[in-house]
């Protein structure tokens, strides 16, 4: 019966990262980011989540940022705790959008980054 519990307590953990890993990274509730970069002011400052691949990725001493691509676009995101995922990374990310400016067909825009969950 020990090692039963023993087992439970052990897939607890992968339970709560499975459940997560589908709240955010699954296609349901993530924003393409062609969506954010189309119309910047419609989400600037608001919450939102995005899903996909790392493609550019950096960070130092528990900060960091990186590029995150869903095939529909691609978005900075800047991390203040927990580093930056490595390239190649599957990630589903949830913040805040900033948008800085838009010249021409060029949106220079960042997620701050308030929760990750890499696959």
């Amino acid at each position: 019966m020990r090692s039963a519990r023993h087992a439970v307590r052990g897939l607890a953990p992968w339970i709560l990262a499975a459940a997560t890993l589908v709240s955010i990274a699954g296609c349901k509730g993530a924003t393409p980011i062609k969506k954010l970069l189309d119309d910047p002011s419609q989400y600037d400052g608001q919450l939102v989540q995005i899903a996909g691949t790392v493609t550019k990725s950096i960070g130092v001493l528990g900060t960091g940022a990186y590029q995150v691509d869903d095939e529909t676009g691609r978005l900075f995101v800047v991390s203040k705790d927990g580093g930056a995922p490595r390239e190649g990374a599957r990630v589903g990310v949830r913040g805040t959008f900033r948008s800085a400016f838009t010249l021409g067909t060029e949106t220079a825009a960042v997620l701050q980054e308030t929760e990750r969950v890499t696959k």
